[in-house]
C-alpha cells in the first residue's frame, strides 16, 4: 500500500536552502507545528517559532505594535482545500495570517522519507529552497 499524506502531521523542522548551500531555520531548530489534511480535501497548516514570547494583554488582538510585528513574524498559518497530484500537493488557500497568500494556490512537490512526510518549494529553476519535514501526529 503506498503512503498518503491524509492525516495529521506534526512538525519537524523547515529547512531554508540558500544559493551558497548554507541552511537556516526561520522558526529556530524545534519549530511547532501541525498540519492537517482531511479525506474530505479540507486542509490546514500551523507553524510556530517554539518559546513565543507572551504579549503584555489578555487581548488576542492587543498588545503594542512592536509585540504583534514580533508575534506575527514567529507564526505562519493557513487553511483552504488540497489535492494531490502524482508527487505534488496543490494546496487552494483560502485565507492565510500572511496576506499576500490568501486565496491563492500554493504548488508543494512532496516525498516520503522513513514516514515522515517532506513537503518542499522549487524555484524557477527546480532547487529545492523550503523544506518542511512533518512526521505522522501521535496520540499522546
Amino acid at each position: 500500500m503506498l503512503p498518503t499524506i491524509t492525516g495529521t502531521w506534526q512538525l519537524v523542522t523547515w529547512k531554508r536552502h540558500h544559493d551558497d548551500n548554507s541552511v537556516v531555520f526561520p522558526l529556530g531548530e524545534n519549530p511547532r507545528g501541525v498540519l492537517i489534511y482531511t479525506a474530505e480535501g479540507t486542509m490546514s497548516v500551523h507553524m510556530l517559532f517554539a518559546d513565543r514570547p507572551r504579549l503584555d494583554t489578555d487581548d488576542p488582538v492587543g498588545g503594542s505594535i512592536e509585540q504583534r510585528a514580533q508575534a506575527y513574524s514567529t507564526c505562519l498559518s493557513y487553511f483552504g482545500s488540497y489535492e494531490v497530484n502524482e508527487h505534488q500537493v496543490v494546496h487552494h488557500v483560502d485565507s492565510a495570517l500572511f496576506p499576500n497568500w490568501s486565496h491563492t494556490t500554493q504548488a508543494r512537490p512532496f516525498v516520503f522519507d522513513n514516514g515522515n512526510l517532506v513537503l518542499q518549494v522549487k524555484d524557477a529553476n527546480g532547487r529545492v529552497t523550503n523544506e518542511m519535514i512533518w512526521a505522522p501526529k501521535t496520540m499522546s
